[in-house]
């Protein structure tokens, strides 16, 4: 395709979405511009609109076009229980139980030293900072980081830094998922299930 560098430009910028290869933005770019242009001029504002307004909010750290996110401004949630996500994407799903009332902190990622990620990285002062902050009333931080080997290490590192500072440290349970059947369930999650029951 070596006289259509705009074509190029637009299958290298797809490829930069996470699990998109060469074949799957070609097949996006073609589609966009074969059977949708009017979406495609759509989705080049939004995302432009996007990149301009949105930002980090100034407590939770999560994504918010001002200052502080409406989460953390909604005067029912409770103020005195923390839950701490790795990304946005995790917060919207703990959102979408419907279970969980308190407040969070993003962490916009998990330590992971192979990949020069640290507690620098991840903003760890900044969640202790709200915890020590003079007005907090936080009195649990629920560590809702993922169940993988860099999540069980940045709820460990969390929980260490947290030891001293006179609130409850819980984590989210393990264990069999709802409507599963035990001889199709892995064997690791069976036994974490068994460790944590009640």
């Amino acid at each position: 395709m070596a006289d259509n560098h705009s074509l190029d430009q637009l299958v290298q910028a797809l490829r930069c979405l996470p699990g998109v290869g060469v074949k799957s933005a070609q097949r996006m770019a073609f589609h966009l511009l074969q059977h949708d242009h009017e979406g495609a001029q759509r989705l080049a504002r939004a995302l432009q609109h996007a990149t301009e307004q949105v930002r980090h909010c100034a407590l939770c750290h999560t994504f918010t076009e001002g200052e502080i996110c409406a989460t953390c401004q909604d005067p029912r949630r409770d103020a005195s229980l923390l839950c701490v996500v790795e990304t946005p994407a995790d917060q919207a799903a703990m959102e979408r139980t419907g279970a969980y009332k308190g407040l969070y902190f993003v962490l916009m990622g998990k330590l992971s030293p192979l990949d020069g990620v640290g507690p620098r990285e991840i903003g760890l002062q900044k969640l202790f900072d709200r915890i020590d902050a003079p007005d907090a009333v936080i009195r649990e931080v629920i560590l809702a980081t993922n169940f993988t080997a860099e999540g069980e290490t940045t709820a460990h590192v969390i929980a260490q830094g947290l030891k001293t500072r006179g609130v409850q440290v819980t984590r989210l349970a393990r264990g069999v998922p709802v409507g599963s059947e035990l001889e199709y369930v892995d064997l690791g999650t069976i036994a974490h299930a068994l460790v944590d029951r009640r």
